[in-house]
């Protein structure tokens, strides 16, 4: 299992944090950096099995917004029960920590 740690503490605004999930995960050059290319490089580009950990999340949550927080996680989650459905071995998944 690949453990990415995202560091909650650099994610002030929307731009730092597509920025450091993209560095993290290794996007590539041609990521959006919107909520669209992040589903589409999780679900499709990532190669499992892989374990991000969001620490310092509420640290984040505060300074994105509940709204655009939540619809981030909501990705992850989506993307994290989507692996579960479909019953592959090597999966991502997530958890945020404080």
């Amino acid at each position: 299992m690949n453990t990415f740690l995202l560091d909650g503490r650099k994610i002030r605004t929307i731009q730092e944090f597509h920025r450091e999930i993209s560095q993290l995960l290794d996007f590539g050059p041609y990521y959006g950096h919107n909520l669209d290319a992040l589903w589409d490089r999780l679900s499709r580009d990532v190669e499992p099995p892989v374990h991000l950990r969001w620490e310092y999340a509420s640290y984040s949550r505060r300074l994105l917004g509940d709204e655009y927080f939540g619809e981030i996680v909501n990705i992850l989650a989506r993307v994290a029960r989507d692996d579960e459905k479909f019953d592959w071995r090597e999966r991502f998944t997530f958890e945020l920590v404080d």
